[in-house]
């Protein structure tokens, strides 16, 4: 099917759990602004039959399931694999909502710091995609990581909750979510969508979440099409652009900031920075985000170990 490996009809209890574990990765990655979940999907090995399984749902499944039945349909369409990533990535957006937003509030430098590492090490890992390295290559690296550092340089706008709003942000949010390197949380944070979003999953706002995710599934599935074609016909210079979004994306993950000035006030009374990087002051903080760092690397790594082996046996 494609060099990450071939559609997953296994029914191993073992292979569904893994899958479970990386939605569960895909969802916390993409609770983060900078972090793209499509960066987990590529470095686990899932990235190809993701989109390849998204870009196969077509309006003809009913018809399908009404000429060769339920199992059949479910089969072609390779929905198993669907659900169970889809489970883990819910699971992981109820669960440690919370946490990663505690965290972003209370210990900003540990999490960016473990997410640099995290993203850092992933470059080497989609460039080692790229099977014939030339000019249009190299010069696909600089657009896509300078259109990344750009977007990432973008103060966030005043936010809504409207649900026509949140339904709009939806779909486009979820193609940077696919996309490794562009995080589809940062995107919501730019066009003033991320804490409405992050709330209502919070507080379990079904009219929201829904409307939200009704927005997300319309995207993905008119973006994953495109995608699924670049990834067959101009293979190498689209992971080139993704390597691109991965280098300039680090811009948003620099563990220390400043706070330049005010942009407004939440309804709760959070107040929302525009912030710019800066260099470090405290010696004891500098070695304790270059251990978080090299965590996240290391998990990186690990992870990709992982992949290469499974495509071994």
């Amino acid at each position: 099917m494609n060099p990450q490996g071939t559609i997953t009809n296994s029914d191993s209890p073992t292979s569904w759990g893994l899958l479970y574990i990386k939605g569960v990765l895909m969802g916390a990655a993409d609770l983060v602004p900078g972090v793209s979940g499509g960066t987990i999907a590529f470095i686990t090995g899932i990235y190809d039959e993701l989109i390849e399984t998204i870009a196969g749902i077509k309006l003809n499944l009913v018809g399908r399931l009404r000429v060769v039945g339920l199992r059949v349909t479910w089969r072609e369409a390779n929905l198993n694999f669907l659900v169970v990533l889809v489970a883990g990535i819910f699971t992981s957006a109820f669960s440690l909502a919370g946490a990663l937003s505690w965290l972003t509030e209370n210990r900003p430098v540990e999490l960016w710091a473990f997410f640099f590492g995290l993203v850092a090490a992933s470059i080497p890992l989609v460039g080692g995609q790229i099977r014939h390295w030339k000019l249009n290559v190299g010069v696909l690296i600089i657009l896509g990581a300078t259109l990344a550092a750009f977007v990432t340089s973008l103060p966030p706008l005043l936010q809504s909750d409207a649900p026509m709003f949140l339904f709009a942000c939806g779909a486009i949010a979820v193609c940077a979510m696919i996309l490794p390197g562009i995080s589809g949380s940062f995107i919501l944070l730019i066009i003033g969508a991320y804490a409405p979003v992050l709330r209502a999953i919070e507080q379990f706002d079904l009219l929201r979440i829904t409307t939200f995710v009704s927005g997300a599934l319309l995207g993905i599935l008119a973006f994953s099409r495109g995608l699924k074609w670049l990834l067959i016909k101009q293979r190498d210079p689209t992971l080139a652009l993704l390597v691109g979004f991965l280098i300039g994306s680090l811009n948003a993950l620099w563990p220390w900031k400043n706070l330049v000035r005010e942009l407004y006030t939440h309804h709760d009374g959070k107040i929302e920075w525009l912030k710019s990087n800066t260099w470090p002051n405290d010696l004891n903080e500098i070695w304790a985000v270059l251990g978080f760092t090299i965590v996240g690397a290391l998990i990186v790594t690990g992870l990709g170990r992982i992949k290469n082996r499974s495509r071994e046996v």
